[in-house]
């Protein structure tokens, strides 16, 4: 979602909340983890509905990571049903 648009923190957690149950306390260390290791970059934006508000950017790296990261889940995830449809047939 953020290689679309930039996105700030809560913005984020409620569209993955809307996907997979997490809360708060699961995204915000992620997304420092992304941004230390340089997948994301940050910067803060007045809001005109509350405190500012930190954004969060894509960097190339960070595509690169998603991209790479994409293969590795479509290579798992195949494996898993793989197996999961030879347990069926018994």
């Amino acid at each position: 979602m953020v290689e679309k648009q930039d996105m700030y923190g809560y913005e984020l957690v409620e569209a993955v909340s809307k996907i997979v149950d997490v809360n708060e306390g699961t995204i915000y260390p992620i997304l420092k983890r992304l941004t230390n290791e340089k997948y994301f970059e940050s910067y803060t934006k007045v809001s005109t509905e509350g405190p500012i508000r930190k954004y969060y950017h894509i960097t190339a790296s960070g595509k690169l990571y998603k991209d790479n990261a994409l293969e590795e889940w479509k290579k798992f995830s195949k494996e898993v049903n793989k197996f999961l449809e030879r347990g069926s047939k018994k």
